[in-house]
């Protein structure tokens, strides 16, 4: 450690939650070496504020910084999140819903059964392929459990939480200016570069010029330093992704609400619904060259009994894809100016936070230098590949056909390779894990989580006509039981 030379100066244009994390990160890891962090923002710019999901990776994010869950959540308005689920995406299967549950330790007493009655189902036998049934959190969802662990509870219980974005930025922001995160508030009227290509110094509207070592670009969709300063390129996602556009909106507080976010199929796009302590967040996510913003607000006023309320509707576009360059010369982009796959399982502030823990990494080890830059920018485009091809599934897959959104989203073929081998080694009824095994993919989206969708969906054949009536490993090993006795150690919400 004697030999680290850090930089000097990190400053971070935009802050939200994206800039407040990187800033929270960065003093966390760096204050020790002297190196200064900066945040402007702009006085003018909102954020949008509304309810926002997470996957179990914000847990670790709070643990590292020491922020307890009863500093942050009460000032977030968080709830507890342990599963997502599905309504309406493939009614031609018979299955009406199906949950994905974040995966916990313990789950691997039940994780093989859960294969093994998806591979006899595929075989066309009549058998439990519920991942709900099958999985921890499933059951704390539905029975309303909150997923703390007792301390006589032997295993590790994964969750996340929801919680309102706007006011998780503003506690972040608060607390980071407390450990020495300097926070200016302007806007930024123009970069200028050095000969080299390297962004030199901003200049704001305050008169200031505002120089640093290295720029960290959270100015969202704008993508002001690293598309527009740098003219790195965009890789969009259009032909996979269809929507490009949400309408967001509230509605009450739900009286004790399961712990889990809920996303509903409309006519072109689905529908967010996620708990908070003192409102429910609600937004309609669609494609615009389907259904025009009037006609997606009214159906979502309509989906949420608010056809007469004067609730404010917020509009907002989405730029579906990811930067041909995560890290380009002396710029790391964060949040959605690197890129967005869509709000569907929560995987923004994942990729957020996965971005900046990589690169505190790799900057560090390579002693501060740009050596571990076409690494980290090779590894953050498998994650938002591999990522974007199981959002891409759900929408394959569909087995609606009260429109043309869905229709032409299950007769897409432009596919990735690793995803079309996926959905060929299951239809097959080959080995999936294995297959995911092969293409070295199981950090993104595991096994036990490909197994969720599918067997949600119901991709399965027609039952076949003789059914030996036995080889339900759910019934054979007593899971109901196993998981109910497991949830009487835990506190109904």
């Amino acid at each position: 450690m004697e030999n680290i030379k850090p930089i000097k100066k990190i400053v971070i244009a935009g802050g939200g939650t994206a800039g407040w994390m990187a800033a929270s990160l960065f003093n966390h890891h760096w204050a020790k070496y002297g190196v200064e962090v900066s945040v402007i923002e702009s006085p003018q710019i909102g954020i949008i504020g509304v309810g926002e999901g997470s996957t179990p990776s914000l847990k670790r994010f709070f643990y590292n910084l020491g922020i307890a869950e009863n500093e942050w959540m009460p000032a977030c308005h968080a709830t507890y999140k342990v599963n997502i689920q599905f309504e309406g995406w493939s009614p031609r299967s018979g299955i009406s819903r199906y949950g994905h549950p974040f995966i916990s330790q313990i789950d691997t007493f039940s994780e093989k059964h859960f294969y093994t009655n998806c591979y006899t189902r595929r075989l066309g036998l009549d058998v439990n392929t519920y991942p709900d049934d099958f999985l921890l959190c499933g059951w704390l969802a539905k029975l309303k459990k909150s997923p703390i662990t007792p301390v006589h509870f032997p295993f590790v219980v994964e969750y996340g939480y929801h919680f309102d974005s706007a006011l998780l930025g503003q506690f972040l922001c608060d607390r980071a200016k407390k450990l020495g995160v300097q926070n200016i508030q302007a806007n930024i009227e123009s970069v200028e570069l050095a000969k080299n290509g390297h962004i030199k110094n901003l200049k704001l509207d305050s008169r200031q010029t505002i120089e640093a070592d290295f720029f960290v670009d959270c100015t969202g969709f704008n993508s002001l330093l690293m598309q527009k300063a740098l003219n790195v390129g965009f890789i969009p996602y259009k032909s996979n992704l269809f929507n490009d556009a949400a309408v967001a909106m509230p509605s009450k507080v739900i009286k004790q609400p399961l712990p889990q976010t809920k996303s509903t199929a409309l006519s072109n796009g689905w529908v967010w619904q996620i708990p908070l302590q003192h409102r429910t967040g609600n937004g309609y996510v669609y494609a615009s060259d389907y259904i025009s913003k009037d006609q997606a607000e009214t159906e979502l006023r309509s989906h949420l009994g608010l056809l007469e309320s004067d609730a404010e509707a917020k509009h907002l576009r989405m730029n579906v894809g990811q930067v041909k360059q995560h890290w380009a010369r002396n710029c790391l982009a964060v949040g959605l100016s690197q890129g967005f796959i869509e709000p569907l399982e929560a995987t923004a502030l994942h990729l957020t936070q996965e971005a900046i823990e990589c690169f505190i990494d790799k900057f560090e080890s390579a002693n501060f230098t740009n050596d571990n830059q076409t690494d980290f920018n090779s590894e953050m485009s498998e994650r938002y590949e591999r990522v974007r091809d199981y959002i891409v599934a759900h929408y394959k897959l569909n087995s609606r056909d009260d429109s043309a959104y869905w229709r032409d989203n299950r007769a897409n073929m432009n596919l990735s390779e690793s995803l079309l081998s996926l959905l060929t080694v299951w239809y097959r009824k080959g080995d999936i894990g294995a297959e995911i095994k092969r293409q070295n993919i199981q950090s993104h989206f595991g096994v036990t989580s490909w197994h969720c969708m599918l067997a949600g969906y119901g991709a399965f054949p027609a039952l076949a006509r003789e059914q030996p009536g036995k080889g339900d490993m759910y019934a054979n090993e007593g899971l109901a039981n196993f998981f109910k006795s497991c949830c009487l150690n835990f506190e109904s919400l």
